[in-house]
């Protein structure tokens, strides 16, 4: 069955959740490769929720030898049970991924293996203490982001919930950026600056946006929800809600071609779209 038919099939079974289908699958996984039994009990089954679970991740893999996975630990189950939003963010950011990345085939998945999804859960906390005044304990998480999995957001940044980052290799959102709600991006993608200007200086991502592979977007610009930017293509001007753009510099090309180009991930440009 694929991604959707997945989550619909979860949706309608109440009486399973989207952590207790998450341990069935990762019980079934350690009988199929008894070789991942350790890493798949410690990463998800030892937990007995899906918040300790992802403290878990976050500990392990932004620990080094500045800072203990002990104090992470302390740091993620704390932002955690705060702030209950943060994994409200993150059960959609996981639905997210599942129903739109084809490689995704079980909810599990992004939790132990794809480093979009661990980086943006990382951000998520490292942007909880940001907002609690912890700026230096935020600038170090956003440092380990950026040396662990190649993505760098700055904690002051702005996400919403519902987010994929494919791939997520070279990832730059910068300090006054503003990603929507339900947006997709691929890798090599940057919402930055345009110079040495101070104040709000990033892009404004509205809702439902996709942002195709290494397209950068530059300066404190809105791109109107529901929008494509084509890969490659370098956005330095207001685009307005359910176009396509592509090129360098971008130019608008015409309509979005859907209601939810985030979701349909169809990044195909029509020939009367190029000419």
């Amino acid at each position: 069955m694929d991604g959707q038919g997945d989550m619909e099939q979860i949706a309608a079974a109440g009486h399973a959740p989207l952590w207790d289908r998450i341990r069935e699958e990762a019980s079934r996984a350690v009988l199929d490769e008894p070789l991942l039994g350790a890493l798949i009990h410690a990463g998800l089954l030892h937990h007995p929720t899906f918040q300790a679970a992802l403290g878990y991740r976050f500990s392990l893999k932004l620990a080094s030898g500045e800072m203990s996975e002990q104090i992470l630990r302390e740091i993620a189950d704390d932002a955690h049970l705060r702030e209950p939003r943060l994994a409200q963010a993150a059960r959609r950011d996981l639905e997210a991924v599942f129903e739109r990345d084809p490689a995704c085939h079980r909810l599990m998945q992004p939790m132990l293996f794809f480093k979009g999804f661990q980086a943006l859960q990382a951000y998520r906390i490292g942007h909880w203490l940001w907002n609690s005044g912890r700026t230096d304990m935020a600038y170090f998480v956003q440092m380990r982001c950026s040396e662990v999995f190649g993505v760098d957001i700055h904690p002051a940044a702005r996400i919403g919930t519902g987010v994929m980052i494919d791939h997520a290799h070279s990832i730059v959102i910068g300090e006054t950026a503003v990603v929507g709600n339900d947006v997709s991006m691929l890798h090599s993608v940057t919402l930055g600056g345009t110079g040495k200007e101070d104040g709000d200086r990033h892009p404004k991502i509205g809702d439902g946006v996709m942002i195709g592979a290494g397209a950068k977007v530059l300066g404190n610009i809105s791109v109107g929800h529901h929008s494509r930017i084509a890969a490659g293509s370098v956005v330095l001007a207001e685009v307005p809600p359910c176009k396509t753009v592509a090129g360098v510099p971008a130019r608008i090309i015409g309509d979005a071609g859907c209601a939810a180009p985030s979701d349909v991930m169809n990044q195909l440009l029509g020939f009367d779209d190029v000419f």
